[in-house]
């Protein structure tokens, strides 16, 4: 990856209000919702930009005032959002009920038909949007969306792979989605294999490639075999990182795991007592992982840095992991914090 300063990461994704239910109610008990802004890829550039790396966050949006809340808050960290094309109807919603140790989190998609979903061939002229950036990122959640989403993704793909780019990539397989009569494994494949950067999950990667591993092994074992399978249909592979979560009574352990340019790289377990919000972990350790590959870390310090940023995230509402380099470096070096820095 290029590392002058002038590292600038292009996204590609659908901007979303998201509608949360207060106070911990449920669905059918709802008399009050609070508004955040997210979606994967914006989620990467907001970080990525606190962080200090150039970001542009690519989308299709309605002109109206929703989408321009939703603007305000990525310009409020400095993402550059210029290069967005407008038309179509709505934005995307997704309502979220939150969970507790008892129940699951859930989550009811808005999507069909918004200006995302409905996005044409050709509305983003993607060299004149590629011409200044060293890095493109996206996520499986585009191509779940729409056939449409999926295509102009592709375009971006397509385009930054004949410019040279280096593309990153995040699984981010949604069961939700996948609507339109295609099933993930007829579309990913080809769009991924071009990918020299993924974040992934053994889930979606069988899904994606029927790709299956042994569950009585290590996380270590399924990992390094995943990659070693994987790498035969993403020839360009060069990093896979993973993120591993488990319960330990009402605990949960996070750690996270990285082959890059040839070698294995683990962080320790961190132990998370009470999780804020889980939404946009793996955003933020995406963008953390982008962050130290980008600087030019060793492999080690990078999958410290994205295992940090996916832990801090859990910390804070919303979709945004909303945190510094000073704060995550602290994390690094001494774990969770209780006391008050004053």
């Amino acid at each position: 990856m290029n590392t002058t300063p002038q590292t600038r990461i292009a996204t590609f994704g659908e901007l979303l209000l998201r509608m949360s239910v207060a106070d911990g109610n449920r669905f059918t008990q709802a008399n009050e919702i609070k508004i955040h802004v997210g979606g994967a890829e914006a989620n990467v550039c907001v970080l990525l930009s606190q962080l200090g790396i150039q970001t542009d966050y690519l989308t299709r949006l309605p002109e109206n005032d929703l989408a321009q809340l939703a603007l305000n808050e990525l310009q409020k960290y400095k993402v550059n959002t210029s290069k967005c094309v407008y038309g179509g109807e709505r934005l995307g919603l997704y309502f979220v009920e939150a969970g507790n140790q008892i129940r699951q989190s859930q989550v009811i998609y808005d999507r069909s038909n918004s200006s995302f979903a409905t996005i044409e061939k050709d509305q983003i002229n993607w060299d004149l949007a590629f011409a200044d950036v060293t890095h493109f990122h996206w996520s499986g959640i585009s191509p779940g969306v729409s056939k449409e989403a999926g295509l102009a993704c592709k375009e971006a793909i397509l385009t930054a792979h004949k410019k040279g780019i280096p593309i990153s990539s995040d699984f981010n397989f949604r069961s939700k989605l996948w609507q339109y009569g295609k099933h993930p494994s007829e579309i990913m494949p080809d769009l991924l294999q071009y990918s020299t950067i993924t974040v992934a999950d053994l889930d979606a990667i069988e899904i994606y490639f029927g790709i299956k591993t042994d569950n009585t092994e290590s996380d270590e074992d399924r990992f390094q075999k995943t990659f070693e399978l994987l790498k035969a249909k993403m020839p360009f592979l060069k990093t896979l990182a993973m993120s591993f979560r488990k319960s330990d009574g009402p605990a949960h352990l996070y750690k996270g795991l990285l082959i890059h340019e040839g070698n294995f790289y683990q962080t320790q377990e961190h132990k998370i007592h009470v999780v804020t919000d889980q939404i946009g972990s793996g955003d933020a350790f995406n963008a953390g992982l982008l962050y130290g590959l980008s600087n030019k870390f060793s492999g080690q310090e990078s999958i410290e840095w994205a295992t940090a940023c996916g832990v801090i995230k859990q910390s804070i509402h919303g979709d945004f992991a909303i945190t510094n380099l000073n704060e995550i470096s602290h994390f690094i070096k001494n774990g969770s914090s209780n006391r008050i820095n004053r």
